[in-house]
């Protein structure tokens, strides 16, 4: 079993796959089905927003072409929000321009992936996305402890 405090842990993750394409959304989940992590999905970026409101993922894989919201409006959204802009988004798109990579990053996202996905790139980056959540969080943690014991 593996050690939830390891950094190579995603044990207790949660992934949020988001993706109007069904057959893009079951790929994704397949390749992620060795991860020990729960993983949810969203049909489009309402969706995906309703569903971080409703529970914060640890990391969020996003479609950019949708319908209702694209994924470059999702991830400013997220990104915007104090209780949001921490969790780490992973764009995953056909378009492949520069063009597009840069508006991608100008959204706020933290990486960026181009279909089809290859499975040991999508599976190694969302492991270090989630390894850099959950150092983050333990930081968080620490400096909260720390703020704590030096109040008087």
């Amino acid at each position: 079993m593996a050690d939830p405090t390891s950094i190579e842990s995603t044990q207790g993750s949660s992934i949020l796959v988001v993706d109007d394409n069904l057959q893009n959304l079951e790929l994704l989940q397949a390749y992620l089905e060795d991860l020990d992590a729960e993983v949810r999905v969203a049909h489009d970026g309402v969706e995906a927003i309703a569903a971080v409101e409703h529970k914060q993922p640890d990391i969020i894989l996003l479609d950019v072409m949708m319908p209702r919201m694209s994924g470059y409006q999702v991830c400013v959204k997220l990104k915007g929000s104090p209780d949001t802009r921490d969790i780490p988004i992973i764009m995953v798109t056909a378009l492949n321009e520069i063009a597009d990579v840069e508006r991608a990053v100008d959204s706020g996202a933290n990486d960026f992936l181009t279909k089809p996905v290859n499975k040991l790139e999508l599976v190694t980056r969302v492991k270090s996305l989630l390894s850099f959540r959950h150092l983050k969080r333990q930081h968080d943690q620490i400096l909260e402890q720390v703020r704590r014991l030096q109040k008087p």
